[in-house]
């Protein structure tokens, strides 16, 4: 359960009017950022500026950083010298220096789907569809599970499922299985019709190479 629950953002600005109801339903504490200069981002640096203070009091276990934004590639860096957790979550359109940065990189997309969300657009807030996600063929990531297994043990019969899907997140943090079409990792090993799935010691589930 996160301890601190930020959003920022000028809420002054109509853009943003809808997202106070939004914020307040999700038990977030809005942090007002004003625009003074034309072109200057506040919200970005009163994050950064907050962030750090939070670090440095050395109350947290890690982060969640919720933005799409390269600009954060080194706040997240930052954090993680520290030793923490850093998760992203941002759209399918997050540059891969943000994404690869974080411990674990989430779409938004994934978690959504196609539901409708509030979107600012020229002054006026309106619901808008999001788009899915061009799924990836399970195919795909057959290169990713080999690097993985390579990663543990290449001389390896089976693996264990687990700690394949670990070892898979901190070569690959945007890595999901959702990105191929199935909701967990095991579905995604059987698709690619080259891995098998079975029941090892106390039906925990292993992995190994049909070929």
């Amino acid at each position: 359960e996160p301890s601190v629950r930020r959003v920022y953002g000028d809420w002054s600005s109509q853009a943003l009017s809808q997202w106070k109801e939004q914020a307040r339903d999700l038990g977030l504490v809005m942090h007002q950022q004003s625009a003074n200069t034309k072109g200057k981002n506040a919200s970005d640096i009163g994050l950064v500026i907050d962030a750090m203070d939070i670090l440095h009091a050395g109350k947290v276990d890690g982060f969640v950083l919720v933005s799409s934004d390269s600009d954060f590639t080194r706040l997240a860096s930052r954090i993680r010298e520290d030793g923490l957790q850093v998760i992203g979550i941002g759209e399918a359109k997050t540059p891969e220096s943000l994404r690869k940065v974080c411990n674990r990189f989430v779409l938004i997309e994934n978690i959504i789907g196609g539901e409708p969300v509030v979107e600012a657009k020229q002054g006026r807030v309106e619901a808008v569809a999001v788009a899915p996600v061009t799924k990836e063929a399970p195919s795909k990531a057959i290169p990713l599970i080999f690097a993985a297994m390579k990663k543990i043990d290449p001389d390896q019969d089976d693996y264990s499922l687990g700690l394949l899907g670990q070892v898979m997140t901190q070569l690959h943090p945007d890595f999901d299985p959702r990105s191929y079409g199935s909701a967990k990792l095991s579905d995604l090993l059987r698709k690619t019709g080259r891995f098998e799935v079975f029941p090892g010691t106390n039906n925990n589930l292993r992995v190994r190479d049909r070929a």
